[in-house]
């Protein structure tokens, strides 16, 4: 089962020519989630051919404009586009008003149901099959959240050499016991999977950070991610500037996923609007200092976020 991150754009508070407001997309085999919406999303969407009518919920940090900008577009977009199910959107308190608002004041014609839920604690904030995605709180100027999307775990590979022995025959009754279902061997005793299954294994962990102080608290959060996208604004002489803000460095948020542990890949975004394509350079330097395993995410880049085994 795929599961790929695209990031639709990396900039923070102003877009760029070639560098788009905050927006990542998340595809799990057909389903589509949205983490934010600046300015230009439709634009990268567009570029990357993406169906944003399979969109199946967006996922919003909070409401400054650089984060929701893009969000009118799509929704009214896709009303052209023959959508039947529901959207969900889902934010920290001031979401619903700043929909309802939209709609209100640019007249939206609105075909399909939308679905507005607004964060009041942290926890699970929506469930799929196999999946679930929680919210944090972050530490922003405006209430703000961080979120997980996380797997469940998968059963362990299926050692055939051991269903053979406890004498069940190849074929439909071995798919069940890998399903997780038991099953009656040739003689009419019953076989269980973890018979025949070796240790559950780890499901894939996808987390999203921007627009806040650095805190221990995200490393908690965030550990054992296989990606992890969080925002690297500013280099580290402009450490002062970034706390007045309440934003990060690049050099705070490898801090994070290094002090995290089991990190595959962080990948920076919401990048200053003063720093050059060549500038970027030297907020990746910090980061790797610390971080290794950290890359420079860039407007349409592709981040497949593969199993573990």
């Amino acid at each position: 089962m795929n599961l790929e991150a695209f990031i639709l754009g990396t900039g923070g508070m102003m877009p760029l020519p070639n560098r788009f407001l905050t927006s990542v997309l998340l595809r799990r085999e057909g389903e589509l989630f949205l983490f934010d919406g600046g300015e230009g999303t439709q634009v990268s969407l567009r570029k990357l051919n993406l169906r944003w009518k399979k969109i199946s919920a967006i996922f919003i940090s909070h409401t400054h404009a650089d984060h929701v900008t893009g969000l009118p577009g799509i929704l009214m977009l896709s009303s052209q586009v023959d959508r039947d199910d529901p959207l969900t959107i889902i934010g920290p308190p001031k979401i619903a008003e700043y929909i309802e608002s939209s709609r209100r004041v640019l007249d939206m014609y609105i075909n399909y149901e939308i679905v507005v839920k607004e964060i009041n604690e942290p926890g699970i904030v929506y469930e799929g099959e196999g999946f679930h995605i929680r919210a944090f709180p972050l530490r922003h100027t405006k209430p703000c959240v961080g979120y997980v999307f996380e797997e469940d775990e998968r059963p362990g590979a299926f050692h055939p050499e051991k269903a053979e022995a406890l004498k069940v025959p190849r074929g439909p009754l071995w798919s069940k016991l890998q399903s997780g279902e038991p099953v009656l061997n040739s003689d009419g005793i019953m076989v269980y999977p973890e018979q025949v299954l070796g240790e559950k294994r780890k499901g894939r962990k996808f987390s999203y950070v921007t627009d806040t102080l650095a805190f221990p608290e995200i490393a908690q959060e965030v550990a054992n991610s296989d990606l992890f996208v969080c925002e690297g604004m500013f280099e580290r002489d402009l450490l002062e500037s970034a706390k007045e803000k309440k934003h990060m460095t690049a050099e705070q948020a490898a801090q994070i996923a290094a002090h995290a542990g089991g990190i595959k890949k962080l990948a920076l975004i919401h990048y200053s609007p003063r720093y050059t394509e060549h500038n970027l350079k030297q907020l990746l330097k910090e980061a790797q200092a610390i971080f290794p395993e950290t890359v420079l995410s860039r407007d349409r880049a592709l981040f497949p976020i593969e199993y573990e085994d």
